[in-house]
């Protein structure tokens, strides 16, 4: 059973910053030969895409509102996967989560992330 479990979240204020970590236990190949991203929902609204890394880590894809603040990156041999989050807005604030791809060395992004962590609250003041 694969489990992802978040770590790293806290209280913070604008502008500063926050590292994000997400380990993965159980299936028997660790993440090396997955696609891995993260999620996040606020409070009142729809769950949204962060950003995703692909298996070989030769590929991120960001969504708009964290690009150039946000860095995925990923330690195949540690299966972590961490999430570097820079200038921090209370836009920002929300419950992310880990995801993992169910498709092993998959040349797209998934339609449907299969494996999700519970999840690590972010609160940032203004």
């Amino acid at each position: 059973q694969v489990q992802l479990v978040e770590s790293g979240g806290g209280l913070v204020q604008a502008g500063d910053s926050l590292r994000l970590s997400c380990v993965a236990s159980g299936g028997t190949f660790g993440i090396s030969m997955y696609n891995m991203g993260w999620f996040r929902q606020a409070p009142g609204k729809e769950r949204e895409f962060v950003t995703a890394i692909n298996w070989s880590s030769s590929r991120t894809f960001y969504a708009d509102s964290v690009k150039g603040r946000f860095t995925i990156s990923r330690d195949n041999a540690k299966r972590t996967v961490t999430l570097q989050m820079n200038s921090l807005n209370p836009e920002d604030t929300a419950v992310y989560y880990c995801v993992r791809d169910s498709r092993a060395y998959a040349p797209t992004w998934p339609d449907r992330w299969d494996y999700w962590g519970q999840g690590t609250q972010v609160t940032v003041t203004s």
